[in-house]
């Protein structure tokens, strides 16, 4: 663990497991939702990517399908899986477009944000 990254721990209060390493995912680029204090943004709920939530988060102001080479991104695509900030996933969920959260690499800093009982309604591995 790095000396500014929060304790790995996920929603179910377990270890925090892998998100994606292809793409390679997360505020510190590990393939997990490890967060701390640099991370403003929250980047800690996993999520399994749709065209929806694509769409929704473009239309928003935050179009993560669209490659960015010169920051070394290639652009997601539904199917892939990604450290959402929870504001974000917060916000996608009032408007219908959340994707399905995985809640054993989700973050347990997320539960500032969002009830674990409406992670656990989207989740893909209690469900």
């Amino acid at each position: 663990m790095k000396p500014d990254m929060d304790d790995s721990l996920n929603v179910l209060g377990e270890v925090l497991k892998p998100c994606s390493t292809d793409p390679v995912t997360g505020f510190f680029r590990d393939g997990c939702c490890n967060t701390g204090p640099m991370d403003h943004g929250k980047h800690t709920v996993c999520c399994l990517l749709t065209d929806d939530f694509l769409a929704f988060s473009k239309s928003v102001g935050n179009d993560l399908s669209t490659p960015r080479p010169e920051y070394g991104f290639a652009g997601l695509k539904a199917g892939d899986r990604w450290c959402l900030c929870a504001d974000r996933w917060a916000q996608a969920d009032a408007n219908g477009a959340a994707p399905h959260v995985v809640l054993e690499s989700t973050h347990i800093n997320t539960l500032d944000t969002i009830p674990f009982e409406i992670l656990r309604a989207k989740a893909l591995d209690m469900n």
